[in-house]
């Protein structure tokens, strides 16, 4: 079994039912005591910004609020570099604890020993 999850999430408000699949595996994950490394890439990239993860919404689902807080709790989360620059968001921008990393840091993860990678 992975010891290591690397989840990616490409959807946002865009596509709410996937997107809350992925934080919700993600916390799922951390709270079984996996280690996880969530990556927001395209329009999920916003919720990297404080607040944002407030406006989401998706009936019978978690609080995206609570999803990300746990997350970053017990895992890591990480900004897709060109996602960031394509919305104007910088480091300076971003929820503490939040991380922007490009493609290499991406696929050094995925590939690592014991480690799953999904991407939603």
């Amino acid at each position: 079994m992975a010891k290591k999850f690397v989840i990616k999430v490409t959807a946002g408000a865009d596509a709410p039912e996937r997107c809350s699949q992925a934080f919700t595996v993600a916390a799922v994950a951390v709270a079984s005591g996996v280690e996880v490394s969530l990556w927001l890439t395209g329009e999920s990239a916003w919720f990297a910004l404080p607040g944002r993860a407030a406006e989401f919404e998706l009936p019978h689902a978690a609080p995206l609020p609570d999803l990300l807080e746990s997350v970053l709790a017990a895992g890591r989360i990480t900004l897709c570099t060109q996602c960031a620059a394509r919305r104007e968001i910088t480091e300076k921008d971003v929820l503490e604890g939040v991380r922007i990393a490009g493609a290499q840091v991406f696929v050094s993860e995925a590939l690592a020993d014991d480690t799953q990678a999904l991407v939603y």
